[in-house]
């Protein structure tokens, strides 16, 4: 008699090996893969708060007054396609009840257009495609995936440079769990704007180059562990400006301690994270650990049924008893 190996155990075998091997494919080969950073990105984030603005009406400062920043990134899909890329264009506007709702941004308190190019994978900032300004960093409107739990250089746009943001715990935002991370800006120069003397206190010149100084009373970022999407985010900016050389503030153009996401923006933020982080981890995580589960288990059974093949009449080392009669 001789043993012969059953269609099952070999199927089992078959498929129980193809799944061993699909388990660390999917794990180390397609899912570094499958995070990278969009090019057809359309999205928007409003941030609401309270603070003092500069009414150019009144010429001058008005306090407790609604703001409303309007954050809207646009993928330059054409761009992205011959960069090979991440080439996002970005416009943000910064508005009072009096100058909302706008039919132009351009009519906004502040607009401010600029193009952000990035690696796909990575997030670090590219320097091509008409990138404007030179963007430096580890992140910007977004944070690398895979985020750790350690301090990032974040670029800060009304700032011109890198801003140090450091990890502080965890916090939910719209019930969902992400990595919190603080920073402040302390006043710095970043630019000039041509004023009548008397704004800031030079009465005897007509018109000045006064100094536009930017600080931060805080900035608080909520991130998506996995895809580096903010959830949450909070800051508190303050412009004013000087006269040439002063080390005094001469007029406060813009100072909130607070503006943040809506809870519209919120919601929306939350929702992308857990659809984006939610494949990632399918194909990252649950589907390699099931596919090795099962595929062990199919093996087993599979090698099982092979070693209990069925005895089955032929030719083997032993002869067949000779009938006789």
């Amino acid at each position: 008699m001789r043993r012969t190996a059953s269609p099952l155990s070999l199927i089992l075998l078959g498929l129980g090996t193809f799944l061993l091997v699909l388990a660390p494919l999917l794990a180390w080969y397609v899912t570094p893969r499958a995070a990278v950073n969009p090019i057809d990105i359309d999205q928007t984030a409003v941030y609401k708060g309270t603070g003092s603005v500069f009414d150019t009406d009144k010429v001058e400062t008005v306090p407790d007054q609604e703001i409303t920043v309007t954050q809207r990134v646009r993928g330059n899909v054409q761009d992205s396609e011959r960069s090979g890329d991440a080439v996002w264009d970005v416009t943000t506007t910064v508005d009072t009840d009096k100058s909302l709702p706008a039919a132009d941004p351009h009519d906004a308190l502040e607009f401010i257009p600029h193009r952000w190019v990035m690696n796909r994978k990575t997030t670090k900032p590219v320097h091509c495609c008409g990138e404007k300004p030179y963007i430096e960093g580890e992140a910007y409107l977004k944070f690398p995936f895979d985020v750790r739990k350690r301090s990032y250089e974040w670029w800060d746009n009304s700032l011109g440079s890198t801003v140090v943001l450091s990890y502080r715990d965890t916090k939910k935002v719209q019930g969902y769990t992400g990595y919190r991370f603080t920073g402040t800006v302390a006043p710095a120069k970043v630019g000039t704007r041509l004023v009548p003397g008397t704004l800031v206190g030079l009465k005897n010149q007509p018109q000045v180059l006064a100094e536009e100084w930017y600080s931060n009373h805080g900035i608080e970022l909520v991130v998506d562990q996995r895809t580096g999407r903010v959830i949450y985010a909070q800051v508190g900016p303050k412009r004013t400006l000087r006269a040439p050389g002063s080390k005094k503030d001469a007029v406060v153009l813009l100072d909130s301690e607070k503006i943040a996401f809506t809870t519209a923006t919120q919601k929306e933020a939350v929702r992308l994270a857990k659809r984006d982080s939610g494949q990632l981890k399918a194909i990252g995580v649950t589907v390699p650990i099931g596919a090795a589960v099962g595929g062990f288990v199919l093996v087993v059974a599979g090698s099982v049924l092979l070693v209990r093949g069925r005895r089955h009449p032929g030719n083997s080392d032993t002869p067949d008893p000779a009938l006789t009669m």
